[in-house]
């Protein structure tokens, strides 16, 4: 396994992310539990979770799971880098305000059975709440111990900004991360929010790698009978031709689809690590091949070719 540090912080993370959103209700405990150790064993030691994942299974599910994992000992919790965030639709206890932080951080704290988070995320913009506030509450919570690092996630470019010039006039370090949709097929950041990335030495953790299954050979399962939901077969025929070429492609260099994509984004060199969701064992195994996938210099400009990118924002658009 290779590391890499998260952004400009000294923290070291596995060059991919385990997801755990399926735990605790897609993914029953006990093969939860064997998921992570299977992961840890393999050196991937960047866990991602939200107090949030359960859904069916109530809100907050996965990170009990993630703590009945922590508490069998083995040195679980020490070698694993924890990131979770707070998200809610309840007055008060929504987005970023400095009772919702606070309050978040610590429900998230007795679910997982943990002292500390490594990284603390912000899953989405709050557009209505000062980032004076923001920083002060986890200014709070570095203080206390109780949170390391700080990341956002669905972040505009210039939000990066703003974040990171109020938490400088506070002499507080400010996002070392950001969770962005990237993929092959969906590579809207590479217009502002890369650049900005790279400015603020921020890390980009893509969630999504592999666009929902479509860069997994969505074509050849739907023609093994495998056709999925009306939505994703909408999606497969929006984008048919440009899959056409990427699968044949993928055929042609002996590859693959899903450890493509995912290979893919461990070459741009803005990505700390994708976010891999594994529900099953098998599919862990499926994400780790991709670690050994090298892309040569041509194949990541056919790439290009077949899922056009973004220059950087405004050589994109102007002379």
């Amino acid at each position: 396994m290779d590391y890499t540090h998260l952004g400009r912080s000294g923290l070291s993370v596995s060059r991919l992310c385990l997801g755990t959103m399926n735990f605790g209700w897609k993914t029953a405990e006990g093969d939860s539990h064997a998921i992570m150790d299977r992961a840890l064993a393999e050196g991937i030691n960047f866990f991602d979770t939200a107090n949030v994942y359960g859904f069916d299974a109530g809100k907050g599910r996965t990170e009990e799971v993630l703590g009945s994992w922590f508490v069998q000992g083995g040195e679980r919790r020490e070698r694993t880098v924890l990131a979770t965030g707070g998200m809610s639709d309840w007055p008060n206890d929504t987005f970023l305000s400095a009772r919702n932080i606070v309050r978040a951080c610590d429900a998230s704290l007795r679910r997982m059975q943990t002292d500390w988070i490594d990284l603390y995320q912000f899953h989405h913009v709050d557009l209505r709440t000062p980032w004076e506030e923001i920083w002060q509450a986890c200014e709070t919570l570095v203080v206390q111990g109780k949170v390391l690092y700080i990341g956002s996630s669905n972040h505009a470019a210039w939000q990066l900004a703003a974040a990171n010039e109020a938490a400088a006039r506070r002499h507080f370090q400010g996002l070392v991360s950001e969770q962005s949709h990237y993929n092959l097929l969906t590579r809207h950041v590479e217009l502002e929010v890369l650049p900005a990335a790279r400015h603020y030495g921020v890390g980009i953790i893509p969630w999504s790698p592999l666009a929902g299954g479509l860069l997994a050979g969505s074509l050849e399962r739907s023609a093994g009978g495998r056709r999925g939901d009306a939505n994703t077969q909408r999606r497969i025929e929006r984008h048919r031709p440009a899959l056409e070429e990427y699968e044949a492609f993928c055929r042609d260099i002996g590859t693959p689809p899903a450890d493509v994509g995912l290979a893919w984004l461990l070459h741009q060199p803005m990505v700390s690590a994708p976010i891999v969701g594994p529900r099953t064992m098998e599919q862990l195994e499926g994400s780790l091949r991709a670690l050994d996938v090298t892309l040569e210099a041509g194949q990541l400009t056919r790439l290009d070719e077949i899922f056009p990118g973004y220059k950087a924002a405004p050589m994109e658009y102007a002379w």
